[in-house]
């Protein structure tokens, strides 16, 4: 009984960690996207078309990221 238990807490200590360290790196990569983005368009306010493309691209490739981390801590849980 014992052995299941902690196996059991190791498998949630492990989906937490999953989600939460897989989460960090795409939310600080998202804001200073969003930072470089706001500086390119204050220095060259015509260039703002193509900066907002480029940065709705560069999130969505960081928020991938976010979305595999899921992946793999819902495959830890329920596999």
């Amino acid at each position: 009984m014992k052995g299941v238990l902690f196996t059991f807490m190791d498998q949630n200590i492990a989906v937490a960690l999953a989600i939460g360290l897989g989460t960090l790196g795409p939310g600080v990569a998202i804001g200073l996207i969003g930072k470089a983005a706001l500086e390119a368009v204050g220095r060259n306010p015509e260039s703002s078309s193509e900066v907002r493309t480029i940065l709705i691209l560069s999130i969505a490739f960081a928020e991938a990221v976010a979305i595999y981390a899921l992946v793999v801590a819902l495959i830890i849980k329920f596999v």
